[in-house]
């Protein structure tokens, strides 16, 4: 009796063996589904976007590059991370307007808070030596740098609720402008040297950047209508975040349109921004709202 207890002991969990190890498979299973998952969906995305670029150059018979920059999560953390103009955008964007053919037009799209002002300034200046036209396309905003590119190309298309911002430099997260008055409110003699120094790289920091924007745009605008517009948005005239619809960029003298091309907007919407749980705002798509009865009078 007690050798068959003992037997049934050792034999017992033999029996649910199977059983665990088809529970581990399909945990295994599980984990690497989630895992790939994501670069699945990264995959189908990138896939439909290369078609539809493609469609968009056929159809305007135009090189297109997309410099698109939307806030990204870490995939194994989900840690928010901010994408602005880098130098790993300019050599990317240098190159591909390098291997643009000369007489090819060349429309970039926009969608971007900014970066640095090197990089953009190398990718702008590569975009007006460009010897075919070059068009940028700015569907919801390019702000900062995003702007300087915009100034670089021969015609501006918004969509007519777009924005462009100023180009003040920003001097440890201080507008530049901002400096230099608060420093000429007071004697020198009040002002430690710190922020004499500040507001000495705040001075070169515009002016620099106003000489290189008159530079960008004295070919199409003229030597004064260029110092007026770099004048204009380098002085500090608006805050940093301050949004420039077209009618003030067309009323500086820049050739600006609103006929943004409705295929310009579905690329957007295959640039989606990284899931935070509930959406925020939720609509029917034309797609998918139901047809109209128009047979049928309206009520009252």
């Amino acid at each position: 009796m007690t050798r068959a207890r003992a037997s049934g002991l050792i034999c017992g969990p033999i029996h649910w063996l199977p059983t665990l190890l088809t529970l581990v498979a399909l945990l295994l299973l599980l984990l690497l589904a989630l895992v790939l998952q994501p670069l699945l969906h990264r995959r189908l995305l990138t896939g439909r976007r290369d078609r539809l670029r493609h469609q968009i150059e056929a159809e305007r018979g135009s090189r297109v590059i997309l410099l698109v920059h939307r806030e990204e999560r870490m995939s194994l953390f989900g840690v928010p991370l901010l994408r602005y103009i880098d130098m790993e955008d300019a050599e990317a964007v240098i190159r591909a307007v390098h291997q643009t053919d000369p007489k090819t037009p060349i429309d970039l799209i926009l969608h971007t808070p900014g970066g640095l002002v090197l990089a953009s300034l190398q990718i702008a200046r590569a975009l007006a030596r460009h010897p075919g036209p070059v068009r940028a396309l700015v569907p919801y905003y390019a702000m900062s740098g995003g702007t300087l590119l915009a100034l670089a190309a021969d015609e501006i298309v918004m969509s007519p609720h777009a924005v462009l911002g100023p180009l003040d430099p920003v001097i440890d997260e201080v507008p530049a402008a901002s400096i230099l008055r608060a420093v000429a409110q007071k004697e020198s003699k009040d002002v430690d040297d710190s922020t004499l120094i500040l507001a000495d790289q705040a001075d070169m920091a515009i002016r620099q950047l106003r000489e290189s924007l008159s530079e960008l745009l004295l070919v199409r605008l003229g030597k004064e209508q260029a110092d007026k517009v770099a004048m204009a948005l380098t002085e500090g005239r608006w805050t940093h975040d301050y949004p420039i619809v077209p009618e003030q960029m067309a009323a500086l003298g820049l050739k600006v349109s609103t006929g943004m091309p409705e295929r310009v907007l579905d690329m957007m919407a295959l640039y989606p921004q990284p899931m935070r749980g509930m959406a925020g705002v939720e609509y029917a798509r034309r797609e998918d709202r139901p047809p109209v009865d128009v047979s049928k009078p309206k009520p009252g």
